[in-house]
C-alpha cells in the first residue's frame, strides 16, 4: 500500500463526510441547509478548543471570549455602505481574537488546574463586560452588520456572503481547512510537544523543553481559531450581542468536545453535530410538547447519560461495543 492510498484510508470517514456536507444543500431544505451552517459553525469553535483541552491538557472555561471579540471585530470593522472584502476582514478578525488570547493567555497561564480555569473566566466576562455595559458594541442590545463582506479580485466580485448558498460552502472551506490544519499540526513536533506536556509536563521540562512557550502558543492558536468561528457567526446572523462572550458558550463548547471525545479532532466535530441536533430535538414541541419550553433539562439529562454510558464519547463508542462483544464472548473461568 503506496503512502497515498495509507493516506486517503485513514482518512476516509472525513472525505466521506465532506462529500456529503458539499452535496447536502440539493437535497436538504432551507431550514435544515441553515442549520447545517450553523452546525459546521459550532464545529469550527469546537475544534478550536480541543486544541487546548484535548492536545495540550489545558481546560479553559473563557473560550467563548475569542470568539465574540472576533464576531464584534468584524462586525465593528465592516463599512455600513458598502462589502468588506473577506481577504482583509477574515484576517483582522482572526488576528484580533489572537492578540487577545495572547494576552489573557501571557497571564492565565501562569496559573495551573482550578486556578487556570477560573482566571480564564474572569477574563472572559471581563471581556463580557466590556461589550455588555459601554457604547463600544451597542451595549446590551448589540450591533447589526449592515453589510455582509464579499470575496472581490481587481474589483469583480466573485462571492457574496450574502447568498446562502455562499456562505454554506464557504463555511465548509473553513471547517475542512481547520481541520486538515490542526491534523497537520498535531502530527508535528509541536503537536507531540504539546502531547508531552498534556502527558506530564513536569517530565517535559525535566527533558529540557520550555514549556511555557509552547502552551501560549497553543493558546494563542486556540484562541485564532475560535476568531474564524465568531467571523462566520458574525456574517451569518448579521447581528452578534455580548451573550457570545458569555460563560453559557465557553460551557456549551466544552460540553460538545466531552460528548463528541476528548482528544480527537473528529471527537469535537461529533460533538458538535450532536450537541446541536440534540438542542433542535428537545426544542420540538412536535415531539415532546410542553416539555420543549424545559429543554434545557432534557438536554441536561441526556449530556449526563452519554457521558455516564459513554465515557470515551461519541467518537469511542465502536470501540466500546467491540470491547463488549468480547467481554462477552470470552469464555468464563470454571
Amino acid at each position: 500500500m503506496t503512502r497515498v492510498q495509507s493516506l486517503l484510508r485513514r482518512a476516509g470517514p472525513e472525505i466521506a463526510v465532506t462529500l456529503l456536507l458539499a452535496a447536502f444543500p440539493w437535497f436538504g431544505g432551507k431550514f435544515y441547509v441553515d442549520l447545517a451552517t450553523t452546525i459546521m459553525i459550532l464545529a469550527v469553535f469546537a475544534l478550536s478548543l480541543e486544541v487546548l483541552v484535548g492536545a495540550t491538557g489545558l481546560v479553559s472555561f473563557g473560550h467563548a471570549a475569542f470568539f465574540g471579540v472576533a464576531a464584534y471585530a468584524a462586525t465593528l470593522l465592516s463599512p455600513k455602505a458598502a462589502a468588506a472584502s473577506v481577504l482583509w476582514l477574515l484576517p483582522a478578525s482572526v488576528l484580533a481574537a489572537a492578540a487577545f488570547a495572547a494576552v489573557v493567555g501571557a497571564l492565565s497561564l501562569r496559573t495551573r488546574g482550578i486556578y487556570f480555569i477560573m482566571v480564564t473566566l474572569a477574563f472572559a466576562q471581563m471581556a463580557y463586560y466590556v461589550f455588555h455595559d459601554t457604547k463600544l458594541g451597542g451595549g446590551s442590545d448589540g450591533i447589526y452588520l449592515y453589510v455582509k463582506p464579499v470575496l472581490a479580485i481587481g474589483g469583480a466580485t466573485l462571492v457574496s456572503l450574502d447568498q446562502p448558498l455562499a456562505f454554506y460552502y464557504t463555511t465548509l472551506a473553513c471547517l475542512v481547512a481547520t481541520f486538515a490544519f490542526l491534523a497537520v499540526v498535531l502530527r508535528s513536533r509541536f503537536g507531540h510537544a504539546l502531547a508531552g506536556i498534556r502527558a506530564n509536563e513536569v517530565r517535559m521540562r525535566a527533558a529540557g523543553y520550555s514549556t511555557y512557550p509552547y502552551k501560549l502558543a497553543a493558546f494563542v492558536l486556540a484562541g485564532g481559531l475560535a476568531g474564524v468561528a465568531g467571523f462566520l457567526y458574525a456574517v451569518k446572523d448579521g447581528f452578534v450581542n455580548p451573550e457570545i462572550l458569555s460563560w453559557h458558550q465557553s460551557g456549551a463548547v466544552l460540553l460538545m468536545i466531552i460528548l463528541g471525545g476528548v482528544g480527537r479532532l473528529r471527537g469535537a466535530v461529533l460533538g458538535a453535530f450532536a450537541f446541536a441536533l440534540l438542542k433542535e430535538l428537545f426544542q420540538s414541541e412536535a415531539i415532546f410538547g410542553p416539555l420543549a419550553r424545559h429543554w434545557q433539562l432534557l438536554l441536561g439529562f441526556a449530556i449526563i447519560g452519554c457521558v455516564a454510558l459513554m465515557p470515551e464519547g461519541l467518537i469511542g463508542l465502536p470501540a466500546q461495543l467491540r470491547r463488549a462483544r468480547l467481554r462477552a464472548g470470552a469464555p468464563r473461568a470454571a
